[in-house]
């Protein structure tokens, strides 16, 4: 991110507003707001620089939390505010928040621009699996079977997989953390701010109210080492307590496996490495869920290309340059005219 940096050591509570903090007690977006504002000052950008744009949905209130510029817009819409702020200013450093039904159901179109495009921006997506502000309807995440005021015969809809969308659609900076990794998820986003391009970052939250517990198995300490995939550039997939246990290719059919390192002859060696520059393995990991595999945590996919602000600011000075001197009128009869 190309932003100019600042002397003056800020700290989280710069950048919390005296608004009150208004969702469910115990909702895991606290916990995300929290490592937000604790990861702001690290990056260095002054707060004048700084936005944050929202849709609807309970994530939507973020930007009335944040000590910094902010837009609460309007529902799924936030992408193509968050598009048109950065052309009129690349040097600001936007933020979009947005809730898994603002982002993949009406939303799901503006998301799918902005990621191939790769406008510099970070795009953050609260993923609780329910709709929660409107009381707990089911949403493009939401399981298989789930129950809900609108599916109360439970969902049969195959649920979106929210990495894996913005893989498919040309996403450079795929990320996983979770509302509660007070030390993981940070370390997310400022990766994510550093990359060039759209840094897309999927945060599994928890729902008290409507879907508590859903990704109980995958957070909680006791659970966690047998669950997680915590994936590092250059360092094999090794995951559980005993860091006995790995990811593999299977050659057959082409998919990861889990493995036992130990049994069966499996060596450490056997083990795939992982490379944040392959988007396939990208893609398979996003997809690896239990019961039978671990969620992958992390930087799933980093590989840089050219931004859309680049690109369209180039295209304009170009054509600015072939006619310096050009009045507006002449400019709107240099192509073929009609006279009617």
């Amino acid at each position: 991110m190309n932003v100019p940096k600042i002397d003056t050591k800020l700290t989280a509570k710069d950048f919390a507003t005296d608004q009150d903090v208004r969702w469910c007690p115990g909702c895991g977006d606290y916990a995300i707001l929290k490592a937000v504002q604790r990861t702001m000052p690290e990056l260095g950008v002054p707060k004048e620089n700084m936005v944050f744009i929202s849709g609807i949905g309970c994530a939507a209130r973020f930007p009335y939390y944040m000590d910094t510029y902010g837009f609460h817009t309007i529902h799924g819409r936030a992408p193509a505010f968050a598009t048109g702020l950065k052309l009129s200013n690349p040097e600001l450093d936007v933020w979009v928040v947005s809730g898994d039904g603002d982002a993949l159901s009406i939303g799901g179109n503006h998301l799918l621009h902005v990621l191939r495009r790769n406008v510099n921006l970070q795009f953050l997506l609260f993923n609780n699996e329910i709709y929660g502000l409107t009381k707990g309807q089911y949403s493009p995440t939401s399981r298989l079977g789930t129950r809900s005021p609108s599916t109360p015969l439970g969902s049969v809809d195959r649920p979106t997989n929210p990495c894996a969308f913005a893989l498919g659609t040309g996403a450079r900076f795929v990320g996983r953390s979770y509302d509660v990794g007070a030390k993981h998820l940070p370390e997310v986003l400022k990766r994510a701010h550093a990359h060039p391009g759209t840094g897309f970052v999927e945060i599994l939250q928890n729902c008290i109210v409507y879907n508590n517990g859903v990704f109980g198995q995958i957070t909680e300490k006791g659970s966690a080492d047998e669950t997680q995939l915590l994936v590092t550039h250059g360092e094999p997939l090794i995951y559980g307590k005993d860091k006995n246990k790995g990811i593999r290719l299977n050659p057959k059919t082409l998919t990861l496996e889990a493995v036992v390192i130990g049994e069966d002859g499996i060596t450490e060696d056997d083990i795939l490495v992982h490379d944040q520059t392959n988007p396939v393995l990208a893609t398979l990991l996003a997809q690896m869920e239990p019961p039978n595999m671990p969620v992958a945590m992390g930087v799933l996919y980093d590989d840089p290309a050219p931004t859309y602000e680049v690109a369209v600011t180039s295209q304009v000075t170009s054509a600015m340059e072939k006619k310096p001197n050009a009045t507006l009128n002449e400019l709107l009869h240099s192509g073929h005219t009609w006279t009617v």
